[in-house]
């Protein structure tokens, strides 16, 4: 291979050329929508604050029980501009289409209700007092943007019926068009007065016997007006907010001409049977077919998409409770994340000293190797952790959530999944090659992840190593944790392969799996992250740079750059040839920032990068990990240094890592994030692989049979190692 790669130099850049346009060919490329949207003359908004699927009964609540069997059903995300969705909160945000809040104070327990100042000076509609106040105050307070009534001046007339309702059908000067505190024995003529009415059905809070009755009164008002509601109508039934400090997954349900049975879904979210509350004022005037405000609207309009479970009790209770799910993910994610964190940081402190031990002095005596048990007991135990979160990912396999002790449960699968892992690990037969664990843990780590991809990415989902559709941030796709733990696995992986074969191919290796990286998670088909395919492909071009050793010179650099380049451009002329609501992430980017209206999501990125910087126990793995690698490179030991001296390409994955996941954590908006699940999963491998160099620092090739001393196995090394060496 060698002599024909010096017969024809340009056979490697012809293949990188290739990977490059496969990669931008693979991001393209976008699954047909397959979508359906229904069309309405009237559409009819009937919300409640509070109301959750948990609460929908066949025989207590039939009018809500026959909408859910009869139309599109979904999992709402309430998310606002308030931390805590109040009903205020809530009921302002549906109006807005937008990320709103009523009112910026803490919310220390339950939600007060939605009790506006209304004033009445014609007896039709009303007047609600403080929306001018509120509007200046998501204007100029909030990072959104958002003007409230935004809804309402899209259409023509609007009725409003209960306190919550003009809450939503306010103008941003406070009128609402149509309005009575609650509804009349026969609402039919007033149904019929505007294209759009919007009902409040009361609020559902507390438990027990007074939910019950709160849910049977929505239940009852609901039976009213669809036996009053205009012919050609579309119900959107909603529950519009929480009322305590916790957030929830509400009901959504969506029927009429054309939204019969299915999931529904919206491009905001991505992902079957999920939407959003900022998606449904777009939805009121898609079904109206009238156009939707320039830059105000957040969210997109809802769609009908693949068949579901014919009763809602499949659909969406028992097993398939996502809500009962993600609220046991946010407990278990934070005490797991936390809890590898200190392992870890004790697992690195009990490693120093042997690595200080492993270091061959100079002098003719020297303090004794590690013994050999003691090392196998540290490989073993940096394996598992390298392992941690892969195995926190596969182990939302098992229902975990549904146990009356889910943190006790999740964590006695991960901890079996990671003895399972080490294992394989460590009968393999190669577990001798000095590169076989790095190889090993990052090839299982990368592999998990894309599996789950091709799959769905149904692991992440609710998943503790995933993301939550509580926190309204990502619905489908690859999450932050995946993608550190993906990018980590797939370059040491092509590190420990670029190794294996000659110098001028190393690039080509790096950048054939660096593209397959980028199209999995830039795909739209996959990872649905654009802005993390940008990142990952600057880390892929970094590491491909270094991969045949010496320095980060101009010339790597500008090749480096003008690849990442080509991918990112490409792929962005792709995304902005679309129609806006087949866009993806990078698409919306560069058409908000043509229009002016990128400021806003600007703001709101640097806010959850700092929120995420204090907050989140990732911050802290990636703080411990760069402790540990700086300790391993520049201490007197240095262990690291004569790892990457004799394996470049290792030293390139390495510093390809952090550049591919700091960029995509500052950009997705998680700060540390990303690069504390990539050092999660790296670090550990790279410290035993470092440990391995130590302590066979002295080693010469010995003759066949021939075994090693007190360090351990028998290393054998490669021509390049031996000269490196020598």
């Amino acid at each position: 291979m060698t002599r024909r790669t010096e017969r024809r130099p340009w056979l490697p850049y012809l293949l990188m050329a290739l990977v490059v346009a496969a990669s931008v060919a693979g991001l393209s490329l976008r699954p047909g929508e397959g979508r359906r949207i229904g069309e309405a003359d009237y559409v009819v908004v009937a919300a409640a604050a509070g109301l959750r699927w948990e609460d929908l009964d066949p025989d207590t609540t039939p009018a809500l029980w026959q909408e859910a069997t009869a139309g599109a059903i979904g999992w709402l995300s309430v998310r606002s501009a308030h931390d805590v969705t109040c009903p205020a909160d809530g009921w302002l945000t549906l109006g807005a289409g937008n990320f709103a809040a009523w009112s910026t104070d803490d919310v220390p327990g339950r939600c007060p209700a939605a009790a506006p100042a209304l004033t009445r000076p014609d007896g039709i509609g009303a007047n609600l007092v403080d929306q001018r106040a509120v509007v200046r105050t998501n204007q100029n307070s909030l990072p959104y943007g958002t003007t409230p009534g935004a809804l309402a001046e899209s259409v023509r007339c609007t009725v409003a019926v209960g306190p919550g309702a003009a809450v939503a059908a306010a103008r941003p000067f406070g009128r609402v068009d149509r309005y009575v505190p609650e509804l009349p024995a026969d609402p039919a003529d007033l149904l019929d007065d505007c294209v759009l009415s919007i009902v409040d059905l009361g609020t559902v809070t507390g438990s027990g016997a007074d939910r019950r009755a709160a849910v049977q009164a929505a239940d009852t008002a609901l039976a009213k007006v669809l036996a009053a509601r205009p012919e050609r109508s579309l119900m959107l039934i909603a529950g519009v907010a929480d009322t305590d400090a916790a957030s929830r997954l509400h009901v959504a349900i969506a029927e009429g001409p054309g939204w019969d049975d299915g999931w529904l879904t919206s491009a905001s979210t991505g992902r079957d049977g999920y939407l959003q509350l900022v998606d449904l004022a777009p939805t009121v005037l898609s079904a109206l077919g009238r156009d939707q405000p320039e830059k105000l609207f957040a969210g997109y309009a809802a769609t009908v998409a693949g068949d579901r479970p014919a009763s809602p009790a499949d659909a969406m209770q028992g097993d398939a409770d996502a809500d009962q799910r993600a609220i046991a993910q946010r407990g278990v994610a934070e005490i797991f994340f936390t809890v590898l964190a200190i392992v870890q940081l004790v697992l690195f402190v009990l490693v120093i000293p042997i690595l200080i031990r492993a270091r061959r002095h100079g002098g003719p005596a020297g303090p004794p190797l590690p013994p050999a048990r003691l090392v196998a007991v540290a490989e073993g135990a940096l394996i598992a952790a390298g392992l941690a979160i892969p195995a926190a990912l596969l182990a939302d396999v098992v229902p975990w959530w549904t146990s009356d002790h889910p943190a006790w449960l999740f964590g006695t699968a991960t901890g079996a999944l990671m003895l399972a892992g080490t294992a394989v690990v460590r009968l393999a037969g190669r577990y001798t090659s000095t590169l076989w664990p790095m190889a090993a843990v990052a090839g299982i780590s990368a592999t998990v992840v894309a599996v789950d991809l091709l799959t769905g990415a149904r692991l992440q989902l609710n998943g503790v190593a995933g993301y939550s559709t509580v926190h309204g941030i990502r619905y489908a796709g690859l999450g932050g944790v995946g993608l550190g733990v993906f990018v980590a696995g797939l370059l040491l992986l092509a590190g420990c392969l670029a190794q294996r074969v000659g110098k001028r191919w190393r690039p080509v290796v790096v950048v054939l799996f660096g593209g397959l990286g980028v199209v999995m998670v830039g795909s739209a088909y996959l990872g649905a992250d654009p802005v993390g395919a940008i990142a990952v492909t600057a880390g892929v071009c970094v590491a491909a740079a270094i991969s045949t050793g010496g320095w980060l010179t101009f010339a790597r650099f500008a090749w480096a750059a003008l690849a990442g380049l080509a991918v990112t451009a490409g792929f962005a002329i792709f995304d902005l040839s679309r129609a806006p609501l087949e866009q993806g992430a990078l698409g919306r980017i560069l058409t908000a920032l043509g229009n002016g209206t990128a400021g806003p999501a600007m703001q709101r990125a640097a806010s959850a990068n700092g929120q995420a910087l204090l907050d989140s126990p990732l911050t802290l793995l990636a703080v411990i990990g760069t402790l540990m690698l700086v300790f391993c490179q520049f201490s007197p030991w240095a262990g690291l240094n004569r790892l990457y001296g004799l394996h470049p390409a290792i030293r390139a994955a390495m510093a390809g890592t952090p550049v591919a996941t700091l960029i995509a954590g500052m950009l997705g908006g998680t700060a540390l994030g990303v690069a504390g699940a990539a050092a999660a999963t790296a670090v550990p491998v790279a410290v035993l692989t470092a440990l391995r160099v130590l302590l066979h620092a002295a080693d010469r090739t010995p003759p066949p049979g021939e075994t090693d001393g007190p360090g351990g196995p028998s290393l054998r090394k490669t021509d390049e190692d031996q000269v490196a060496v020598t």
